[in-house]
């Protein structure tokens, strides 16, 4: 029989009975088949895909057309994990209408089982237009970085008590709203424990210490594709850099010595 497949309120269900809730990232069909095999929960398809897949600088160029198809791409896998497609940059800042009218291209257009937004109480109204359209949504504090010119780059949030306060106050406002998760990125983990014991569903931590409900990570990071630094929390389970890199020498080495294609290469 076929795993049950996940859904955002199997997701939310995980914090009563006290399961992890375990999330990466993919951007492709073959990555997405990959970790859903494995055993994640939730797939994020993150807009860190302007950075990992596109190239940008940061996360602010990606475009809905864009990650619409990455999503969909994921979608593709027909996995038994939630698919999450992130709403980019100006999809949904500028109104309501803009916010409800992208979030359900991510469902119509992209396969995907939800959205995630950034932002807490300023976007609340925003949050609730697009579950009153029947498509579940999961927000995110702490480092939003569609907010990076706002922040001041790519901080550590919630250090001083406004700031704390602030975000508690964020996370119970978007848990209140309807969100079925919440992630909390690059926060003090004092400050990710009382966040996960002041709201109702399931906070979902990168970077904000080991008392959330769950983790997310980005694919390439813990593959060890990632070329120079990565952030402090990211932990590394591979190095499939090295992996691909030898092969791709050894492709090379043979095609110029003539080596390849051999006779059982050759029809």
């Amino acid at each position: 029989m076929a795993p049950k497949r996940m859904t955002a309120p199997a997701i939310t269900a995980m914090k009563k009975s006290g399961d992890k809730v375990v999330a990466l990232t993919a951007y492709d069909r073959v990555t997405a088949t990959i970790i859903d095999e494995a055993g994640v929960d939730l797939i994020l398809v993150g807009d860190s895909a302007a950075m990992v897949v596109l190239g940008y600088e940061n996360t602010l160029p990606v475009t809905l057309d864009e990650m619409l198809m990455l999503t969909a791409a994921v979608a593709r896998a027909d996995t038994r994990a939630l698919v999450v497609g992130d709403m980019p940059f100006m999809s949904y800042q500028a109104s309501v209408s803009d916010a409800v009218r992208n979030a359900g291209r991510f469902v119509k257009e992209g396969g995907a089982g939800a959205v995630k937004l950034e932002g807490g109480k300023k976007v609340v109204p925003k949050v609730g237009a697009v579950l009153e359209a029947g498509i579940p949504v999961m927000g995110h504090i702490g480092l939003t970085p569609q907010s990076i010119h706002e922040l001041g780059g790519y901080r550590v949030q919630g250090k001083d008590e406004t700031a704390r306060r602030m975000l508690v106050d964020d996370a119970v406002a978007l848990s209140e709203a309807g969100c079925f998760a919440i992630v909390l990125e690059a926060m003090p983990a004092e400050l990710g424990r009382e966040i996960t014991e002041a709201v109702d569903v399931p906070t979902i931590g990168i970077g904000a210490g080991p008392r959330c409900d769950g983790q997310v990570l980005v694919i390439s990071d813990i593959v060890g594709m990632t070329a120079g630094r990565v952030p402090k929390f990211v932990r590394r389970y591979g190095d499939v850099r090295s992996v691909l890199s030898e092969a791709a020498r050894a492709y090379v080495r043979d095609v110029r010595s003539g080596d390849y294609p051999g006779e059982d290469e050759s029809y």
